[in-house]
């Protein structure tokens, strides 16, 4: 039994040349991600020099239950309380849906949601965020956190299926490592993990370090083909042997 993840389109993912981007950026210079993150901000008016320092957490995901929404739903209250920013985009299960406008009501400088769905935003997302929230109940492999990782958007998701295989949860003595997963499915393990996360974002060297990592990583269709060339190359000896 072999397992190999799906890749995504590095032409059509690309921080360097993304046309829905305001600005570019790369794992050597990331100075245009600051100015992508003021833009995805500014999209939502939500403006500041508080807001802008604050870690921007973003999550581009069908609302239902299969991607975490319910796990959200029941840590809604201690994510409100943490010092950080969301940015929501998707549509599902109408309580989910209303869930999110609910919460971007009562916390306009905290949490902006768009039900529905859009290219550019999503691409606005990816390379503006600071971090990407994919707390999937199962998922046989996933593309946003690939997407993240392209971006130097540091991915917090469940370890489960694809999330598992293609996220590396930072080592807390070396700092290596790619993003933070969390393995049972309650709302206090996905807080811990993003609490993780926030602690690392406050260690702005650090911090540069795991999106670089991330970023030079290949999950492109190339990476994937040369995986399943060698299923065949196997296949192949054992006809012949």
């Amino acid at each position: 039994l072999v397992g190999i993840p799906n890749g995504i389109d590095p032409m059509l993912w690309d921080p360097a040349a993304d046309p829905y981007l305001p600005a570019s950026f790369t794992g050597d210079d990331l100075a245009g991600k600051a100015i992508v993150k003021h833009a995805l901000l500014a999209r939502f008016g939500i403006r500041g020099e508080t807001a802008r320092r604050r870690p921007l957490i973003g999550m581009v995901s069908r609302m239902v239950d299969q991607k975490g929404l319910d796990l959200i739903a029941l840590a809604a209250r201690d994510l409100m309380a943490l010092d950080a920013t969301f940015v929501i985009l998707g549509t599902g299960a109408p309580k989910y849906e209303r869930m999110w406008r609910q919460l971007a009501a009562q916390h306009p400088d905290r949490v902006a949601a768009t039900v529905g769905f859009s290219e550019e935003l999503a691409h606005l997302i990816e390379g503006g965020a600071d971090i990407f929230l994919m707390p999937s109940r199962f998922e046989p492999c996933g593309l946003n956190q690939m997407y993240s990782l392209r971006y130097g958007t540091v991915p917090v998701v469940r370890a489960t299926g694809g999330l598992d295989d293609t996220v590396r949860q930072v080592d807390d003595g070396t700092g290596e490592g790619t993003g933070f997963k969390f393995s049972t499915y309650t709302p206090e393990a996905l807080l811990s993990a993003l609490r993780e996360a926030l602690e690392w974002y406050g260690r702005p060297e650090a911090w540069q370090r795991i999106q670089q990592k991330g970023m030079r990583e290949d999950h492109s269709w190339d990476a994937s083909a040369r995986e399943y060339v060698k299923v065949y190359e196997r296949a192949r000896r054992v006809k012949a042997g």
